[in-house]
């Protein structure tokens, strides 16, 4: 028996059948719905060409392009700044020193339970900062805090020896940090990085309530516009798409990043098996 089958009996030809039955309904269910969404969109007049036409002028698109560009933007300056701050508030938190240890456990717990959007419009309109800053500066703090915590859990997440071994060598406690817990906290912290500048990419559409003129701003425009019949469906069509596909593409890239990682010579060093008791180790006599 192998591992794959240890923890399950394999299916018999009834059992197999039954997955099939399920499998066909399932996907009958989910093409009726389909089906019925789709009947609903025709029914209302969303695929007529009048409201569809906005797409088809250059105007439009270099709205649209000019919009998606302003969101990419201000994802850009979030994502840097949110990993510079977390950073920063984690290496507070993991301080050994008790006053830099509570002033950053104040801020990740007042941000964090903070909520983005408040930020935003207190920076924004108390402060009378420009769109832009406002709305990087309110995703700066509220990402910055949750990364903080993913930070600090990460580095807890490597084995104690490690650490210990690292101190034992005589290494300094910004050596080990750097050389030996971070490096190995990154692979596990990978995935709810990403995750969380996932939620920052689609956080920037809260600019549009501030006036910035970001990719949603720019759909709401046409959106509105009497003169193409409300297009409302067909704006929704057209953006949504694109922001699953920006998502996508950093999940992408975090896969990407792991598999490189775990083919780096680092990482395969670091899966060596450790040597026996009176192993001589290579320069040793």
């Amino acid at each position: 028996m192998t591992s794959a089958t240890a923890l399950y009996d394999i299916p018999g030809p009834a059992a197999r059948r039954r997955h099939l039955l399920y499998g066909l309904a399932s996907t009958a269910l989910i093409l009726a719905l389909a089906g019925w969404i789709l009947h609903l969109l025709f029914d209302t007049g969303q695929f007529t060409a009048a409201k569809w036409t906005p797409f088809a002028y250059k105007g439009i698109q270099e709205l649209l392009l000019r919009g998606l560009g302003n969101t990419l933007k201000a994802f850009a300056y979030a994502s840097v700044l949110s990993l510079a701050l977390g950073a920063v508030l984690a290496a507070g938190r993991l301080s050994e020193h008790r006053a830099p240890r509570w002033v950053s456990t104040l801020l990740v717990e007042f941000f964090r339970a903070m909520p983005v959007l408040v930020m935003i419009f207190f920076i924004f309109v108390a402060l009378k900062v420009q769109p832009l800053p406002a709305l990087v500066a309110g995703l700066t703090l509220y990402n910055g805090s949750v990364l903080a915590e993913v930070f600090r859990t990460g580095v807890h997440a490597v084995a104690r020896g490690q650490g210990e071994a690292a101190y034992a060598l005589g290494m300094r406690k910004t050596q080990v940090m750097t050389y030996v817990l971070v490096p190995q906290a990154v692979r596990a912290m990978l995935p709810a990085i990403i995750s969380q500048l996932v939620v920052a990419l689609k956080d920037t559409s809260l600019g549009f309530l501030i006036t910035y003129e970001e990719f949603l701003h720019a759909g709401k425009l046409i959106a509105s516009n009497l003169d193409y019949d409300l297009p409302f469906i067909p704006v929704v069509l057209v953006i949504s798409p694109i922001y699953i596909g920006m998502c996508m593409l950093l999940s992408w890239f975090a896969g990407w990043v792991a598999r490189r990682e775990r083919r780096s010579p680092r990482t395969k060093a670091a899966d060596v098996a450790p040597a026996e008791p009176e192993t001589l180790l290579p320069g040793q006599q």
